[in-house]
């Protein structure tokens, strides 16, 4: 199965690999300005390493360019989060659809040891990290589509502007349980080759993370207006 996190080939794939990362990890936060100058010190490339890192950071979505402002790690908010998945409901939606149509036996094993090997993780009740690839469960579960169009919008498109969410506002709290149980539900649909109902239960899962988000970044919000006041 091919792997999203590619090796990297050049300093410049090392360093946007790096940059992407820290992106969606939050090392670098959402709204910074980015410099050239500061980067390249920072990741010991040159400029035009930092230029092309960020231009291909643009085109994963983690990145906006505004007149007179530059180049800016995009900001998490609710109207971008709301529009973000209604995308990706429909699309992963369709791919657990067709994952439990085209997933191989074998490849279903793997998707139930992985979840396995996330109970682990998660009856601590803390947090639900998934690294990129194909130790996350989404990814596993696009792959299994067999769809390479919709695999191409999927990890080339918004996948990580995903992850910066989830990764960020999505993976702590109560939340950690429940998502976990949602992942198993869809799994075992797709085990049982009922691709309306692994469809639907991703539809619904993805809708519950959406408001779990929202309700984090309103809260934010919130607490932002009383430090002001």
């Amino acid at each position: 199965m091919q792997m999203l996190s590619e090796q990297p080939i050049t300093s410049a794939d090392k360093t946007f690999f790096l940059l992407r990362r820290d992106i969606v990890e939050g090392v670098i936060p959402s709204g910074t300005k980015l410099s050239e100058t500061e980067l390249s010190t920072k990741y010991a490339v040159s400029r035009a390493v930092i230029r092309e890192a960020i231009n291909r950071l643009e085109s994963c979505r983690l990145v906006e360019r505004k007149a007179n402002v530059g180049a800016r790690v995009v900001a998490l908010t609710a109207q971008g989060l709301i529009e973000l998945y209604e995308v990706r409901e429909a699309l992963e939606g369709m791919a657990a659809r067709l994952a439990a149509r085209n997933m191989t036996d074998q490849e279903i094993e793997g998707l139930n040891a992985l979840l396995n090997q996330h109970f682990q993780e998660v009856k601590g009740g803390e947090s639900y990290y998934q690294e990129a690839g194909d130790v996350d469960f989404h990814y596993r579960i696009i792959q299994g589509s067999k769809n390479q169009h919709l695999t191409n919008m999927l990890t080339n498109g918004i996948y990580h502007l995903v992850r910066m969410y989830r990764v960020q506002l999505g993976m702590a709290g109560p939340r950690v349980t429940t998502a976990f149980d949602e992942h198993r539900h869809i799994v075992q649909a797709i085990s049982n080759r009922d691709e309306e109902l692994a469809e639907m239960l991703m539809r619904r899962h993805i809708t519950y993370s959406r408001k779990n988000i929202e309700q984090k970044l309103a809260d934010e919000a919130g607490s932002n207006r009383r430090q002001q006041a």
